[in-house]
């Protein structure tokens, strides 16, 4: 229940679906039903969602144009008491969406902040891509101008964590094949349509997404996912890698398969992992 007692209000901050309805979840519908205003980055997508969960609260808009001056009225509204929900057009809101300034206005301002956590594009991609999702880094979308963009992708360029963009249709096979051009050949998916009825995820090399999608473009919202830069041989922990091949084989998984899997993960050449993986059991005595 919404807490009438505090002299100031809260802000909760709900995760709302980012395709599919049915994951809205309950907790999310009460907060929206019982806060005094829900501030929404786009009035006509949240009345959607308040008509398929029969919601019925005020509406107040707050996008990347009137963020400023909004975020410092329902500022006041908290203050005086009044409890205010954010929302996104999908997803959870301040994330490549409006809510950071609103956020941290209220934390200056003493408000009680509370996420109502929803469904995540950048996690969902993420587990369907099968790519190291143990360290990863989100991108957002890539700078569109040609000085900008070309700074970021030389920024990215010894990344070593996984990596996560937005993309939209008309920009996906550029930033493809702008990625190949200054990072060379790296692993990638790209996901769409996630949690909605055309949802795909394709899997490869950078050079055959581009070319899956050569003559027909791939159309919806979409989340890429790039492997980080490969490790250089100096800064390779083979413990850390042979440990990897170890646990896997503990689990019962064969040890060709074990060292393919660890040498994808860690940019390396599965050969190498696997000879290294016989030496190791050699030196042990381990059994094959």
């Amino acid at each position: 229940m919404i807490d009438m007692t505090q002299d100031k209000g809260t802000l909760y901050l709900v995760g709302t679906p980012i395709g599919n309805l049915e994951d809205m979840s309950p907790r999310a519908i009460r907060v929206l039903s019982e806060v005094d205003c829900v501030a929404a980055e786009d009035t006509r997508q949240t009345r959607k969602l308040f008509s398929k969960f029969s919601i019925s609260n005020r509406l107040i808009s707050l996008h990347r144009h009137n963020e400023n001056v909004k975020a410092a009225w329902l500022v006041s509204q908290l203050e005086q008491g009044q409890s205010v929900a954010l929302v996104s057009d999908a997803g959870m809101p301040g994330i490549a969406d409006p809510g950071e300034v609103l956020v941290r206005l209220a934390a200056q301002a003493g408000i009680v902040v509370i996420s109502v956590p929803g469904p995540s594009a950048v996690l969902a991609a993420l587990s369907l891509s099968g790519l190291d999702t143990s360290r990863f880094v989100f991108e957002g979308f890539l700078p569109k101008s040609g000085k900008l963009r070309k700074q970021r992708l030389e920024q990215l360029k010894e990344e070593p964590r996984t990596m996560a963009f937005f993309a939209g249709p008309h920009q996906i096979l550029r930033d493809l094949a702008d990625m190949r051009c200054a990072w060379g050949e790296r692993q990638a998916s790209v996901s769409r349509e996630i949690t909605k009825y055309h949802e795909e995820t394709r899997r490869g090399d950078l050079s055959s997404l581009i070319n899956s999608w050569s003559e027909e473009p791939p159309l919806g919202e979409m989340v890429l996912i790039v492997q980080g830069a490969p490790i250089r041989k100096e800064d390779i922990s083979w413990e850390a890698v042979l440990d990897d091949v170890r646990q896997m084989t503990c689990n019962g998984t064969r040890l060709k398969t074990a060292a393919s899997l660890v040498a994808e993960k860690h940019g390396l050449s599965k050969r190498e992992v696997y000879n290294r993986s016989i030496q190791e059991r050699e030196r042990h005595g381990d059994p094959d």
